[in-house]
């Protein structure tokens, strides 16, 4: 499937790009977006490109190569935000950007489990770099930890009953499992043996909804190995403190738990809540939403909220 950028009008209408000004994408992925605001900033404006991903940084090279004195692109956590803008002595920033979904290429080209939907092993990290995977969590870590992270940050109704199959499949029934989940009776190790699992613990009438019954516990899964939720809860303070004044922070979130981060940490520094300076006004009192047309174009992009700030 052809890489369609999300909400990419609703972007460039926010960060409201000119010639000649300086823009970081902190998750450029494929790029979509980033090649739409270089369109607007040329020919001396900048963009800092990141990404954790080294094989989609790889793949934008070439797109990018002609530009070379426009793109800077970093392979790096964009927790890191704040030391990558030193690195690189990267200035006068007039907006940031974070579209926090995966691309394409993680679901259909990476083979490392993103998509339940196809048979990979279960891997799940966006940086090879990074020492934990899903395996290890579903064949490794107590019941307690995966009931705690299919509710905290899956929203699973079913996490605790998920949690116990698990432990079921991959433990001998006949031993006394020790601390750390006991002897492997069949080790988990693609994503279809998870997604059968998953099944023969979610009641039948709750698997033919709309939203497929392995969803929620792949969108735990990726969120733990990769560490999504404290990384934004970094990154965010350290964008604020980049950000010139008047310039724009955009803000695209795919799940309620992203979303609620990123309204309550622009909501604190537009309205002084916990003592904080007011540093912010917000530009969509309500998230912004694909459009009908788009989402029939991009199905993915239906649970797509955008949400935008101006430093003041």
């Amino acid at each position: 499937m052809k890489h369609i950028p999300v909400l990419q009008k609703e972007v460039l209408e926010y960060l409201a790009p000119k010639p000649n000004q300086n823009f970081i994408d902190c998750t450029i992925g494929q790029g979509g977006h980033s090649l739409a605001i270089l369109e607007r900033i040329l020919p001396n404006g900048k963009i800092l490109g990141i990404d954790y991903t080294p094989e989609l940084i790889s793949k934008l090279k070439p797109q990018t190569k002609k530009f070379k004195e426009n793109f800077i692109l970093v392979c790096d956590n964009f927790a890191n935000l704040k030391k990558i803008v030193e690195k690189y002595n990267f200035k006068k920033v007039q907006g940031i950007l974070f579209d926090l979904g995966m691309s394409n290429w993680h679901l259909e080209k990476s083979g490392r489990g993103f998509s339940f939907l196809r048979d990979e092993i279960l891997d799940i990290r966006y940086n090879l770099g990074n020492s934990l995977t899903a395996q290890e969590i579903v064949n490794d870590w107590l019941e307690t930890e995966l009931v705690r992270i299919l509710k905290e940050y899956g929203e699973e109704r079913f996490a605790k009953k998920i949690a116990k199959k698990i432990i079921e499949e991959r433990l001998q029934p006949t031993r006394r499992p020790p601390t750390k989940g006991g002897p492997l009776k069949k080790p988990i190790k693609t994503t279809f043996q998870l997604v059968e699992i998953i099944k023969k613990a979610v009641p039948l009438k709750y698997q033919k909804g709309r939203i497929h019954p392995a969803t929620r516990t792949f969108q735990a899964l990726r969120i733990a190995v990769n560490d999504e939720l404290e990384n934004l809860k970094k990154v965010l303070p350290q964008a604020l403190e980049i950000l010139e004044k008047n310039r724009r922070l955009v803000i695209i979130s795919f799940h309620s738990l992203e979303d609620r981060i990123s309204k309550n940490f622009l909501s604190a520094f537009a309205k002084g809540f916990g003592g904080q300076e007011r540093k912010l006004k917000i530009l969509t009192k309500k998230p912004i939403r694909p459009s009908k047309e788009e989402i029939s174009i991009n199905p993915r992009s239906r649970s797509a909220k955008l949400r935008a700030a101006i430093k003041i």
